[in-house]
């Protein structure tokens, strides 16, 4: 495989911090928090009445005919990839200036239409098969957000939909790279959608015990690596990348907001929840992506960690980061899932977007709520907005899933153009 050099040159999001990718970038610094209680009947008999929604409903920005023809999650991820689109400098179809064959989409999800699955399915309990809806084929599989984005594009080289829990937004990254350097595309639109705030999927993961129940705090209840943390916080949104070759993007005067310089996966081998608690190959992950973007472990300023604000996850991480990185690592972590709560699917775009901008700016988000730390957590963990020196910088962001799967993708801020 070749070493050809893929940077970013756009940039979209519908989160619960903001519409767009750059109302989240500031709510982040601003250590704003998406979560909030569930105010929706439904939620009244569950443990757990607390979520991060979108800050803007979908209904929001895509017209009423279209909107109605796709799953929320699918909605979220047009709405960022276009947006990302855009800010990239381009068109759609008639005005695209990239060749078809040239253009590809990998769009994750962990779950998919999940919530056209089970409406339809109340459809039918309730009032027949005959008024079950001729779409929901269409709307509810997983690899909707990606057919659907790549029919706005125009795209044919590839539409890819990688399904690895909430690692699947960065394998979505990391298959975009390895696409571009076997010379399979010149452009990629790439990232990650998700949308369960719902009571059955609620309800499964708080009687797994995965989930905050600090019902009373909504905003606290996000606390990565806090002596008091509790679970996560179900969340929903889109995130999505413009990956370019360098020479793609150079050749038509693209702005350039930094490299993908490498990405590494491994999987646990472990347990189906849990991960390995020595948090080697997690380790393994991280090195792989700083072997394949040719960095060492003291390059790295700044680690987007996947931080949950789980028990056992959070600490494992911190293992991780210290073996792949060294006892004594300077980079400085962040846990913006305090900020988002959990995207699942989408998570790993969204903080890929924000580990790329945290380059581009050279500041750091904060991790929220850290109100009374793990004892012994030898690394450096912001908990105010940090800021970045000059010079060339490379930074990383990791996301697991259940299953085992672990991915970590390397950005520089190579190439880029004024903050």
């Amino acid at each position: 495989m070749s070493k050809t050099r893929v940077v970013v040159t756009g940039i979209g999001a519908t989160t619960p911090l903001g519409g767009t990718a750059a109302s989240t970038w500031d709510a982040m610094l601003a250590g704003r928090s998406g979560v909030r209680r569930i105010e929706a009947d439904w939620a009244d008999d569950l443990p757990v009445k607390i979520a991060a929604p979108v800050a803007v409903e979908p209904t929001e920005v895509l017209e009423r005919v279209e909107a109605r023809r796709l799953d929320r999650s699918a909605q979220l991820a047009v709405i960022a990839a276009m947006e990302a689109w855009a800010d990239a400098g381009y068109g759609l179809q008639d005005d695209n200036p990239v060749e078809r064959e040239r253009l590809g989409v990998a769009i994750a999800t962990g779950i998919g239409g999940l919530n056209t699955l089970l409406g339809q399915w109340d459809v039918q309990k309730e009032k027949g098969s005959r008024r079950v809806s001729p779409l929901a084929i269409p709307m509810l599989m997983a690899n909707a957000s990606s057919a659907n984005v790549s029919l706005r594009l125009g795209a044919q080289a590839f539409a890819h939909t990688p399904v690895s829990a909430c690692a699947s937004s960065n394998e979505s990254i990391a298959m975009a790279l390895d696409m571009m350097r076997l010379g399979r595309a010149d452009v990629v639109v790439a990232g990650g959608t998700e949308s369960v705030i719902h009571p059955m999927p609620i309800a499964c993961f708080a009687n797994m015990q995965a989930m905050s129940r600090r019902n009373d705090e909504p905003e606290r209840a996000s606390r990565p690596w806090d002596v008091d943390r509790d679970g996560f916080v179900l969340g929903e949104g889109a995130a999505m990348l413009v990956l370019e070759t360098l020479e793609h993007a150079q050749a038509r005067g693209a702005r350039i907001y930094g490299e993908v310089a490498g990405a590494g996966i491994s999987a646990d081998s472990h347990d189906i929840v849990q991960p390995n608690p020595t948090g080697e190959t997690q380790a393994r992950a991280m090195t792989s992506a700083l072997r394949e973007a040719d960095l060492q472990p003291g390059d790295v300023v700044h680690v987007n960690a996947h931080a949950t604000s789980t028990p056992q996850g959070d600490l494992t991480e911190l293992s991780s980061i210290r073996q792949a990185l060294g006892e004594n690592t300077e980079a400085i972590v962040s846990g913006t899932k305090s900020m988002t709560g959990h995207l699942l699917g989408g998570a790993g775009a969204l903080e890929s977007v924000a580990t790329l901008l945290a380059l581009h700016h050279r500041k750091i988000p904060p991790t929220i709520n850290l109100d009374n730390p793990d004892a012994d957590l030898r690394v450096d963990i912001a908990t105010k907005v940090r800021d970045l020196p000059a010079g060339d910088l490379a930074a990383v962001n990791n996301s697991f899933g259940f299953g085992g799967h672990n991915v970590a993708v390397a950005f520089t801020n190579a190439y880029a153009q004024g903050a």
